[in-house]
């Protein structure tokens, strides 16, 4: 039984009883249900944003029924920190959750572990905190530089943004709460989020798209996955029979339960025969759809029940059905301790020295040497810990500022120009925001625009500071993609950086740029004027102090960027096919309850707003970059460090069709450091058979390595992993032939290489998801 005993024709009721259940005790469940019960558990119970619910400003529940023991189990939003009100009435507790990184600060990481550290410090929150499931990782593609969520996701790479969601998730399952990865799948912008088709070949589905999931399913299991908002190929991919069932459930064998993102989708009963088991937040709109389908043989039993038990398997599992006695007392130091650590690790060192040939040797600026520091630029005093909406930062949590940080680190932060921003900024909001900044918005607040200064105003500053310190910040959100201008700089911002550039370099001092954002910018256009260039991403509540760690020496930045920076916004294939200047922001619909689905029948479909094309097909990132020689800002996978590593020794070895590469790292420089060995295959023939140059197939992060010492990495490669998709045969194959094994520091420094000849493959599977369209695809 569920929480209680099966006696006969009747329950005895124990809601909270630990008792062990097997698929027997459930299967008898699903009989014991009314109908009516049935089709309230296939629904959630409306979002929790009054002060009346148990959990106040969390996401939703699920249904319960007393009579058989099945309790209300909580989720909550999160991608980087548990999101629910701070404060309760009548309660006189705080309620914050720990403000962990942001996701492309995780992914840059390149290390597995700190992925799960993330995932069960959040994981322990949600349990201690008396919730039940998390809506996250969010883990869709990098396809665009201008995506609104993409501060939400990990990578243009499919394996990377796999293996580090695997990562969280295995870390928030430690805990015995529920993960959700999310959105499935090809969610890939937010404009027009709720009824954009995204049309793609059924290879860059399989090799691109669905690999990522693929590769988090097969890792770690994830209790629960989201769909996703947009159609594909046709129908909404919660109503899609073929992609959650077929693919997923019978292919990939995974037998989780299917959440619907809130209020995604336009047909219940289509939703339930596709496999998603839950829709959510539910309404009793469609409680009587459901129910009425159900009574007249539309909506069959088999599937429904199929739904319920996938729910039951799901509520079993949670810390409320097993009665834990949760504390509202998580460890928030030891947390804080991890957001600093990894917030440290994920800073992206992109340049060190004032001429681009610096970046490998000569004179370098940081770590600081000198204990004076001027901060300008708005960022450095408004510094932004993550993005916008519902898988955003928490609200009202700290963050502690880049001038606490500097100053915990022993830097003396020259005093004037703190008044002078604080002024400034207390303006500039006024102005921005005469009836006072919102609490919470989907989409991103507006920033200050910056201020320059007087030849008087920046003497002094020189005068007091050994060096000059600018923060530019960008942040995005929910529901709105970036414009092609958010990429570029603003003119005050260009102006600042040449007015202090100058200014400084005319005295002998020099300059470092902080990169605290939400995606890449332009930096190939400004980058040659400063001496230092450090992408901080954004680190949550710590991140001051990580920032601090890493410009003092304290922490050797060991960070690898996860997405390309291209020169320019059009560089990337991709880019043609993407909403990057559409002014209506109503389109991505701030809550989607059919309102813009409605709205878009009365117009003609239009190019990137209704339906998008993915013509660039398997080329995304460093894959159209390198394989059709495109120069970039900073390729996929760069990072410099304070010292510098050898590769050495390196041999390939196969068994039974698995590869095993091993290399000697080598710290050959002069300070303690960790190193990101990025492992990348290139296939025999690629141009030819119109695949990618080379692709990353593993990666492996060494231990703190001191000065002279050595560590060999071990990774591996089945002769599978090595596998393109052939619509054709629909299959999965790997060409026999001379594979070319490359260590690399980026997709674009190879450090090492050997070959090895690799056997034919073949796995076939379903012949689905085809495109409803003729799409003009990119080839080699």
């Amino acid at each position: 039984m569920l929480a209680g005993t099966f006696l006969g024709s009747g329950l005895h009721m124990s809601v909270f009883a630990q008792v062990k259940l097997s698929a027997i005790n459930i299967d008898e469940i699903v009989q014991t249900m009314t109908l009516e019960e049935k089709c309230h558990l296939v629904l959630g119970c409306g979002m929790h944003f009054n002060d009346e619910a148990k959990f106040p400003g969390t996401a939703g529940s699920t249904y319960a029924i007393a009579r058989l023991g099945i309790p209300e189990t909580y989720c909550a939003d999160s991608q980087q920190g548990l999101r629910m009100d701070h404060h309760r009435d009548w309660d006189h507790r705080d309620y914050y959750p720990t403000d962990f990184v942001a996701s492309m600060t995780l992914a840059s990481t390149w290390d597995r572990e700190a992925a799960y550290k993330v995932g069960q410090g959040i994981g322990n929150e949600v349990k201690e905190f008396g919730l039940d499931w998390i809506l996250s990782p969010s883990m869709n593609l990098i396809r665009d530089a201008l995506c609104g969520r993409n501060h939400e996701y990990y990578s243009e790479d499919p394996y990377l943004s796999g293996m580090i969601a695997a990562g969280y998730v295995n870390g928030v399952q430690s805990e015995g709460t529920a993960a959700c990865p999310k959105h499935f799948i090809a969610n890939n912008q937010e404009t027009n989020r709720s009824n954009n088709i995204s049309q793609m070949s059924q290879r860059a589905l399989r090799e691109i798209y669905l690999k990522a999931f693929e590769i988090m399913v097969k890792e770690s299991n994830p209790w629960t996955i989201m769909t996703s908002y947009n159609k594909l190929n046709g129908p909404y991919a919660v109503q899609n029979h073929e992609l959650l069932t077929t693919i997923v459930r019978d292919e990939w064998g995974w037998k989780g339960m299917y959440v619907s993102d809130w209020g995604g989708g336009d047909n219940a009963v289509a939703a339930m025969q596709a496999g998603n088991d839950m829709l959510q937040p539910g309404s009793d709109m469609q409680y009587q759809v459901i129910l009425a389908a159900a009574k007249n043989g539309q909506l069959s039993m088999e599937v429904l029940d199929a739904n319920v038990k996938r729910i039951l398997e799901y509520v079993v599992k949670t810390h409320n059905f097993r009665g834990y006695a949760y504390t509202n007392t998580p460890d928030l130091k030891a947390h804080a301790q991890v957001a600093r650590e990894v917030g440290a690790d994920g800073i992206v060192l992109l340049k060190n020295g004032r001429s681009s040939s610096a970046s490998e040797g000569g004179e370098k600026l940081l770590p600081l040497k000198g204990k004076r520091v001027a901060l300008f630029g708005c960022t450095s005093y408004d510094w932004i810990s993550g993005g916008s909406g519902f898988g955003g930062t928490t609200v009202g949590h700290y963050t502690v500022s880049l001038v606490e940080g500097m100053r915990s680190a022993g830097y003396e932060v020259y005093k004037p120009l703190i008044g002078i921003y604080k002024k400034h900024i207390a303006g500039e909001q006024k102005r921005l925001y005469p009836n006072g900044r919102p609490q919470f918005s989907l989409m991103p607040p507006a920033r200050a625009e910056e201020k320059l200064f007087s030849n008087e105003e920046l003497a002094s500053a020189i005068d007091g500071s050994d060096v000059a310190i600018i923060s530019l910040g960008r942040k995005s959100g929910e529901a709105a993609d970036r414009s092609e201008a958010d990429f570029y700089l603003k003119d005050g911002e260009k102006a600042l950086i040449k007015q202090v550039s100058e200014a400084y370099h005319a005295q002998g001092k020099q300059v470092v740029v902080l990169l605290d954002i939400c995606s890449p910018i332009d930096v190939a256009s400004w980058q040659d004027q400063v001496d230092a260039l450090v992408c901080t991403w954004q680190g949550g509540q710590e991140s001051g102090f990580a920032v601090a760690d890493v410009l003092s020496g304290k922490v050797t930045p060991s960070g690898k960027l996860p997405m390309t920076f291209q020169i320019k916004y059009g560089d990337a294939y991709a880019d043609r096919n993407f909403p990057s200047n559409v002014d209506d922001k109503t389109l991505g619909a701030m809550f989607m309850w059919g309102r813009n689905k409605d709205d878009a029948k009365k117009r003609e479909p239009q190019k990137n707003i209704d339906f998008t094309n993915y013509e660039e097909d398997i080329y995304v990132g460093y894959r159209y970059f390198d394989s059709f020689d495109k120069p970039v800002a900073y390729p996929f996978g760069f990072g410099l460090s304070y010292t510098t590593f050898d590769y050495g020794n390196m041999r390939v070895s196969e068994n039974n069709g698995i590869f095993t590469i091993k290399v000697d790292v080598k710290n050959t420089g002069d300070y303690a450091g960790r190193n990101v060995v990025e492992l990348f295959v290139a296939a025999p023939n690629s141009k030819k058979a119109n695949k990618p140059a080379k692709e990353l197939r593993n990666f492996a992060k060494t231990r703190l390595l001191q000065p002279g010492e050595n560590e060999t990495v071990t990774m591996t490669v089945s002769t599978a992993d090595l596998a393109s998709f052939n619509e054709k045969l629909s299959a999965w194959k790997t060409d026999a032939g001379l594979y070319t094994f490359m260590i690399c520091s980026s997709a674009s420094d190879v450090e090492a290489k050997a070959t090895a000849k690799v056997k034919a493959y073949t796995r076939k599977v379903n012949n689905v998801m085809k495109p409803n369209v003729q799409l003009n695809l990119l080839r080699r």
